[in-house]
C-alpha cells in the first residue's frame, strides 16, 4: 500500500475491531417495545395466563427474540390518552357528548387525559393532560370548525405525534380519533395515500396506539357511499398498523358511542408491554412486526409496525 495515511487508517480500524467490547454483531442488534392488547374471544371467557412460551415474533420477516412480556393492568402502569375530535363534525356530534363525558369520568386514576380538536392540520388542545377528569371535561365542546377545516385528519394526527404533550416515553400513549377518515387532499381511495402513510410512521415513532370512531362530517363527500368506504378503510389501515382498532356502524353514524367506548376501556385494561431484540441496519428505523400468540380462546391486537433502536452496548 503506497499511501502511508491510508495504511495507518486501515491498521487503526483493525485494532479497533479486535479491541475488547467491540462487536460487529452488536452494531446490527436493535431493541424495541410494543403495546399489545389481548382479549378473550368471548366476553364470558376468562383470559388465560400468557407467558413467553405462548409467543413468537418476527421483525421484517425474520425471527426476533422476545426479552420481556409484562401485563399492564396495575395502577402503577400510567396511561396518557388524547381524544382528538374532527372539527368538521360540528353540531352533529352533540348527541354523543353524554357518552364521551361518562367515558372520561370513568377513566381510572392512572390515566391522564386531554381533549384536542383537529383544526387547519393541527391538533389544538383545550387543556393539558390531567388525571383530574372533571377538569379535562371542561374542554369538551361542540367542534366549531366548518367542513374541511381539519384539512386532513392525518395531518392532525402527525402533528399530535410530533408534539405529544409530555416527554414521558414510559407511559402508554393512546389516541382516540373521532372523524370520518376522509383525506381532503387525496379524495380517491388510495391504500398508499402518502399522508396516511406519514401519519402511520409518525404515530409509530411516537409510540402511539391509535383508535378511531367513524363519524361523518358535514361535508357532502363524507356522506356519500364512496366517501364512507374510503374513510373507513383508511382508518382501519391506520389503527391496525399501530395496534389499535376502528369502530363504526356500517354506513351511517352510530346511535351511541357507549358500546365503542366500553370496548376501548376494556382494551386498555388488557394490555401488555412486549420488549424484544432484532437485527438492525445500524440506525433507528421502523420495522414490520408480526406477533403470533398460541393460546386457546384469545385474540390479539398487536401493532404491525414498531420503532426499533440500536441496542445499548453491553457493560464491560
Amino acid at each position: 500500500m503506497k499511501n502511508p495515511a491510508i495504511a495507518a487508517g486501515v491498521a487503526a480500524l483493525a485494532l479497533l475491531a479486535s479491541a475488547p467490547g467491540f462487536s460487529q454483531s452488536q452494531s446490527q442488534q436493535g431493541q424495541g417495545r410494543a403495546i399489545v392488547t389481548v382479549l378473550p374471544k368471548k366476553a364470558t371467557q376468562t383470559l388465560p395466563e400468557i407467558t413467553l412460551k405462548n409467543l413468537s415474533l418476527k421483525m421484517d420477516g425474520k425471527p426476533a427474540t422476545i426479552t420481556s412480556w409484562t401485563p399492564l393492568q396495575g395502577p402503577e402502569n400510567e396511561v396518557e390518552l388524547v381524544l382528538l375530535i374532527d372539527s368538521a363534525a360540528r353540531e352533529s356530534l352533540g348527541t354523543q357528548m353524554r357518552d364521551i363525558t361518562h367515558f372520561v369520568n370513568g377513566l381510572p386514576p392512572n390515566t391522564k387525559a386531554a381533549i384536542a380538536y383537529m383544526f387547519n392540520g393541527s391538533a389544538v388542545f383545550s387543556g393539558p393532560l390531567s388525571a383530574d377528569h372533571a377538569q379535562v371535561l371542561k374542554g369538551l365542546h361542540l367542534p366549531g370548525g366548518s367542513p374541511g377545516s381539519s384539512a386532513s385528519p392525518y395531518f392532525c394526527l402527525s402533528d399530535l405525534a410530533k408534539r405529544w404533550p409530555s416527554q414521558d416515553r414510559q407511559t402508554r400513549r393512546e389516541v382516540l380519533l373521532v372523524t370520518d377518515g376522509v383525506d381532503n387532499y387525496e379524495m380517491r381511495y388510495d391504500p398508499a395515500d402518502p399522508y396516511v402513510q406519514a401519519a402511520i410512521t409518525d404515530s409509530v415513532r411516537a409510540g402511539m396506539v391509535v383508535y378511531a370512531i367513524y363519524w361523518q362530517s358535514e361535508g357532502r363527500f363524507s356522506r356519500s357511499y364512496y366517501g364512507t368506504n374510503s374513510g373507513q378503510n383508511l382508518l382501519l389501515q391506520l389503527t391496525e398498523a399501530t395496534g389499535g382498532t376502528s369502530f363504526w356502524n356500517q354506513q351511517g353514524n352510530p346511535v351511541s358511542f357507549a358500546p365503542f367506548l366500553d370496548d376501548l376501556n376494556r382494551r386498555m385494561q388488557n394490555q401488555y408491554e412486549l420488549q424484544f431484540v432484532s437485527r438492525l441496519k445500524g440506525k433507528a428505523e421502523v420495522q414490520d412486526m408480526k406477533l403470533k400468540l398460541d393460546a386457546p380462546g384469545v385474540k390479539v391486537d398487536a401493532p404491525q409496525q414498531v420503532m426499533v433502536y440500536p441496542a445499548a452496548p453491553a457493560a464491560m
